[in-house]
């Protein structure tokens, strides 16, 4: 999809690329925010939600400034609105992410509180004249990420051509990304909303994973392309696990929490050798930060 994005997505496919010498700290930091949105009737619930991504955008910049180098942290959010109140949602949201610094890159992922669970060219177009293209790729230090609109696996009987846009685009990303005669990534690591699976890749299905024949095709491809990690939100907990060689992240939200996760973020530190994660309560990061082995890892 076309689109103007806000702080510069790095929406060019691969075009973004950045190569760093090896080392054995980390290369650098990401913090995926999930689950912001509007929950009716609604007004206190926002106001309370704004709140609490003005303070993830605030605990970014703390924790970056003291262990990172800015240019080089991509952070992932789910922009979420409901469509009654979506213009001022979307105001709010921006009002709050324009105090980050403007070298950390804001990368989003489109979800059904965007798109719906049956997606439309219109609300396909919304979300991208708001926030740019709900799917691409980019490079950082060495790393490709790809990001998905989900909501095209879940449903796309609305809107056939955009599946199949995204499908075809997809499979020459896998392609090139393991391939010999394209440059060879570090790591492969792939974003979208809703996950594969929340415990294990042979569960049922359910409203907050990926129909199985969906994902165990999703399952194969990404195996094949070599595949590090999944992040997604959506279940408003967190969950996941990491299965023939192939970790599904499923993070829990910085707004609305449906289980006993506290409001938070998720910490992803990526290394030559490794990604290292974990999820990080807003209290914490304003009081102490990060925890203490993610911070060694960090400086070096």
């Amino acid at each position: 999809g076309e689109g103007s994005g806000w702080h510069d997505p790095l929406q060019s496919e691969c075009s973004a690329k950045k190569s760093h010498e090896p080392s054995s700290h980390a290369d650098y930091l990401c913090m995926t925010i999930r689950e912001k949105h509007e929950v009716l009737p609604g007004l206190q619930e926002w106001t309370r939600e704004r709140g609490e991504v003005s303070g993830g955008a605030n605990s970014l910049q703390i924790c970056i400034s003291a262990y990172c180098r800015p240019s080089e942290q991509p952070l992932s959010a789910s922009a979420r609105s409901n469509t009654p109140f979506r213009e001022g949602q979307e105001r709010d949201l921006k009002k709050a992410l324009k105090g980050t610094d403007p070298s950390i890159p804001l990368v989003f992922v489109s979800g059904n509180h965007d798109l719906g669970n049956t997606p439309t060219p219109r609300t396909h177009e919304q979300f991208c004249s708001a926030w740019g293209n709900d799917y691409f790729s980019f490079w950082v230090g060495g790393v490709l990420c790809l990001v998905l609109n989900s909501q095209l696996f879940h449903d796309a009987s609305a809107c056939p051509q955009l599946k199949e846009a995204q499908e075809t685009w997809l499979e020459e990303q896998l392609s090139r990304a393991s391939s010999s005669a394209e440059p060879k990534p570090k790591h492969v690591l792939v974003f979208q909303h809703i996950p594969l699976y929340l415990k294990t890749p042979d569960e049922e299905d359910d409203y907050f994973n990926l129909k199985r024949e969906v994902r165990q095709s999703l399952l194969e491809r990404f195996k094949r392309a070599g595949v590090k990690a999944v992040f997604s939100g959506h279940y408003h907990r967190n969950a996941g696990g990491l299965h023939d060689g192939l970790d599904m992240v499923v993070s829990s939200a910085i707004g609305c929490q449906l289980g006993d996760d506290a409001h938070g973020l998720r910490v992803v530190l990526v290394t030559d050798e490794a990604i290292v994660h974990r999820y990080v309560s807003l209290e914490q990061l304003s009081v102490g930060g990060a925890d203490q082995d993610l911070q060694e890892l960090l400086q070096g």
